[in-house]
């Protein structure tokens, strides 16, 4: 139990108990916690270090399973049923095509290497292999992973605990799943502790109308807010800065209990609240009209506006989730990239238009301020579809084989790897796992993938999960 001193109402300094809480579950969703000493212990003894071609990765997530044959591996010569509606276009890199609605990703492919040939088999809408390369099924989609491995995103926040003002690890727009009232596995530190999981941001997702239908999507707008950022009325920054004892108000067992761990989380979340860096990174109003309209001023294009900021700040790792919003905050998107019915006409009417003009837009806005070189840019999704196209105009669920596309910085520009079969089916030619999918992007940030981390029971791990860097896409 939490006791405060002092009035029952109001603490000392005019916040109350319900404020002075809010603080502090700010910093509870987000890895900001001081790093331990089985954690520093585990750096310290990692492996040698690899040089470091990217500084921060920018994920673009697209939850629900987007289409590999239309977008990054189309089949043109596939039978009727199975090759689709659209067809490939030329790119700036030779022999790379791409769909014909994604004109703008096209002119980045001389700066891109598509993976074709990524497959599991942990089971459909399960986010944990694509986020920790943990290949197991789970029992349950909202599993709680305290005892799973941790994300990529938490890997980073453990060995940069020490951020100043930012954490390492920032997640947008919501907690993974909250648009569908589920709390998916995948984003979280897991056996690291949860002192590792990202910042979460919120949102507030509108639409210009709502959805007729589930498979009738809306284009969802909207910008991600830190949480609980607002400082309460009356209270203004000197003051707050100046009565930063709130969190010796905290009663003494809390504190000793934990080992100190809730005091850090009161003075991350106050940084929070007071820096202006912070603050600013958030703020998309100020950013010039070109350069938001550029990106889309959807929620996707705000959150992949602000991940940009973010990581011009040092922020080391930014998901940014397509994510699926139908049962709150109304029905605007009940389907996001899951296309079981309609697959085409919500591709072509929603979903790859405005990746498109995001994905170009955050290329575009990161090469012009000099970014591209040292930010690590990421597609991936947590399965892909079907080749098979259903009854229903649909694509179903599948894992067998599917694309993730990586662009900026230590990628090789104008590179395929791995081939599928005629139909974008099956592997036909160097499977990779999500594993070598992780273990790539660590190499990418210097990280050594074979770097062994302390599971639940303190028994060493290795952060890639046996996974495979592939050098063939690395510059």
């Amino acid at each position: 139990m939490i006791t405060m001193l002092g009035s029952p109402r109001k603490c000392c300094d005019g916040l109350t108990r319900r404020e002075t809480l809010q603080a502090g579950g700010l910093a509870m969703l987000g890895g900001l916690f001081g790093l331990p000493p089985t954690a520093a212990a585990a750096a310290a003894n990692a492996n040698s270090q690899r040089p470091a071609k990217a500084k921060s990765v920018i994920l673009l997530y697209l939850l629900g399973g987007a289409p590999t044959q239309d977008m990054f591996d189309l089949k043109p010569a596939a039978p009727d049923g199975v090759g689709g509606e659209f067809k490939p276009i030329a790119t700036t890199a030779p022999g790379i095509e791409v769909c014909e609605l994604l004109p703008e990703s096209a002119k980045w492919m001389h700066k891109s290497a598509i993976v074709r040939t990524v497959n599991h088999k942990a089971g459909c809408h399960n986010p944990m292999p694509s986020l920790t390369g943990y290949p197991e099924p789970l029992p349950s989609i909202g599993v709680v992973q305290d005892s799973l491995p941790p994300s990529m995103g938490s890997v980073c926040e453990f060995l940069n605990h020490d951020r100043g003002d930012f954490p390492a690890y920032v997640h947008m727009p919501c907690m993974l799943g909250w648009g569908q009232h589920i709390r998916r596995a995948g984003p979280y530190g897991g056996f690291l502790g949860r002192q590792y999981d990202p910042l979460f941001t919120e949102c507030e997702p509108t639409s210009d109308k709502p959805s007729p239908g589930q498979y009738h999507p809306q284009v969802v707008l909207g910008t991600p807010q830190l949480p609980a950022a607002k400082l309460p009325p009356g209270i203004t920054l000197d003051r707050l800065n100046k009565r930063r004892r709130l969190r010796q108000q905290i009663d003494d067992l809390l504190r000793q209990g934990e080992d100190g761990e809730f005091q850090r989380a009161q003075e991350s979340a106050l940084t929070l609240l007071t820096s202006k860096h912070v603050r600013d990174a958030f703020d998309v109003e100020s950013v010039p009209a070109d350069i938001r309209d550029r990106y889309g001023r959807t929620l996707f294009g705000n959150s992949a506006l602000i991940a940009r900021k973010l990581v011009e700040q040092g922020v080391q790792f930014v998901n940014v989730t397509w994510d699926i919003f139908w049962t709150r905050p109304g029905k605007i998107d009940g389907a996001g990239w899951d296309t079981h019915q309609r697959n085409f006409g919500i591709l072509k009417e929603t979903l790859l238009p405005n990746y498109d003009q995001t994905f170009s837009g955050l290329m575009e806005d990161l090469a012009a301020r000099g970014q591209l070189e040292d930010t690590l840019v990421v597609v991936m999704s947590d399965m892909g579809r079907t080749p098979k196209i259903n009854k229903h105009g649909g694509r179903d669920h599948w894992t067998f084989c599917y694309s993730v596309l990586f662009a900026g910085a230590g990628v090789r520009g104008g590179t395929v790897y791995g081939a599928s079969d005629d139909q974008a089916a099956y592997v036909k030619d160097k499977p990779v796992s999500p594993a070598d999918i992780c273990a790539t992007i660590y190499a990418c940030l210097g990280i050594d993938p074979e770097m062994q981390v302390p599971d639940s029971a303190g028994q060493p791990v290795r952060i890639s999960l046996g996974g495979r860097v592939i050098n063939e896409i690395l510059a």
